[in-house]
């Protein structure tokens, strides 16, 4: 068992197995929702026995123990789920055979990289690349993979799109429709087709990561078992596309930000800027290796927006302190990332670079043209970066007011406190002042 007697209290026992739960539910669940689709074609039974198999392991995991191999047990319950649930429903011979390869005790659930599979690691790049197929529309192959390969909610994925949640699941739906109806298959293309998925299996990983740098909502600031399966997925693809130089960036990227996972809170899980971080807390060997990475990747001469972001995340991993960071140069990389990839997003992040080289008036004018618009009109950080400018401006009063309006748009308690301490800053100001 994964807790020895030294966990005596029960209360203690509980808290500590239901973290475990949790944390395997991150690990785990691509792997098996991937392993269930490949065997039974059946996107919604394999996401089904999943969520049985992970809420079974959290009713009795703390009375029982965990597992000395969790991902093995929840694979075996998720599995044992499906064949019960196909065989009360085998009224056709197809369904019986599918219970019956789910049933092979000599089931292997992955393979290596030179194994009988065509060279794909596991089953979650399979799926990655099923669900990223050009037949589906580029949003829903990105949420699809987010939802069966990351288990993240379709609120989860609604916010990362900024949109309705009822809009997000119905596009949920309408993709496996797609791939059921167009059967489309379960495999890894051949490479003369890989370029035309590749960019979507990159926004698929990179969103993956995102959610786990800057989790959406919940308590947790940075859910680490996420950015790991993401840099571990990134690591997958550069290997199976050496020369696909955005590939190289992608993984460079998600190096240099995990870098900064053990200085981005305080001892209280308090939300640190970039400015204020402890920088000999940053893992310097990951930032040595994404240097390398992404060095090689800059020299095969196609520059794409993944690698542009990983040069401006550069600037920041390689400077001794946050007066030394070349703003300059990173301001200008935004403007080069909003020729490659334009968006509000980027806008919001040149408009901070720019008030860092030219002034806060600079960057507000920016700021301007985003807020005539609705594209972030539920983004915290917009309402938040405006707040900043106007506290370093002196406008106590109206930053007060986009601190306010940030702090009701902020869904982690990371970020609600992070705003809530800067309103209190602005409005103590205030009253010094008044």
């Amino acid at each position: 068992m994964a807790f020895g007697p030294d966990v005596t209290e029960p209360g203690t026992r509980n808290s500590a197995v239901q973290a475990v739960v949790s944390d395997t539910f991150h690990r785990e669940w691509g792997r098996v929702v991937a392993t269930l689709i490949h065997r039974t074609g059946d996107w919604d039974l394999a996401e089904e026995c999943a969520q049985e198999a992970f809420a079974q392991a959290a009713h009795t995991w703390p009375r029982d123990g965990v597992p000395d191999r969790p991902g093995a047990w929840l694979m075996t319950v998720a599995r044992n789920r499906a064949i019960d649930r196909l065989r009360r429903a085998a009224v056709e011979a197809t369904k019986r055979e599918e219970a019956a390869v789910l049933d092979d005790p000599h089931d292997q659930t992955s393979s290596g990289l030179n194994g009988d599979r065509g060279g794909v690691p596991d089953e979650r790049l399979r799926l990655m690349f099923t669900c990223c197929h050009p037949a589906l529309p580029p949003e829903a192959r990105v949420a699809l993979t987010l939802r069966t390969l990351a288990g993240l909610t379709t609120a989860e994925i609604a916010r990362a799109f900024l949109m309705p949640e009822a809009t997000m699941a119905k596009r949920l739906v309408r993709a496996k429709h797609k791939i059921r109806d167009a059967r489309i298959p379960y495999r890894v293309p051949p490479a003369h087709l890989l370029p035309e998925r590749t960019h979507g299996v990159l926004t698929v990983v990179y969103l993956l990561f995102n959610e786990g740098y800057a989790a959406s909502t919940g308590s947790d600031l940075v859910r680490v078992a996420l950015c790991d399966e993401a840099i571990r997925l990134g690591r997958c693809l550069v290997e199976l596309m050496p020369e696909e130089s955005e590939a190289a960036g992608l993984l460079a990227l998600m190096l240099f930000q995990h870098s900064r996972r053990d200085a981005r809170a305080d001892e209280t899980g308090d939300l640190m800027t970039l400015e204020d971080q402890d920088r000999s807390r940053w893992d310097r060997e990951e930032i040595a290796e994404a240097t390398t990475i992404l060095t090689g990747a800059l020299t095969q001469g196609r520059v794409g927006s993944y690698q542009v972001q990983a040069t401006i995340a550069e600037c920041h991993a390689t400077a001794s302190t946050a007066s030394s960071t070349d703003w300059r140069r990173v301001a200008s990389l935004y403007g080069e990332l909003a020729r490659l990839a334009p968006s509000p997003v980027v806008e919001l992040n040149r408009a901070v670079a720019v008030a860092m080289t030219e002034g806060p008036a600079a960057g507000l004018a920016i700021l301007a043209v985003l807020e005539a618009t609705d594209d972030l009109k539920d983004y915290h950080l917009l309402p938040a970066t405006h707040a900043d400018l106007l506290r370093r401006l002196g406008h106590l009063e109206e930053a007060a007011a986009q601190y306010r309006e940030g702090l009701s748009l902020a869904r982690t308690d990371a970020d609600r406190r992070f705003l809530a301490r800067r309103l209190y800053q602005v409005t103590d100001r205030r009253a010094d002042t008044g």
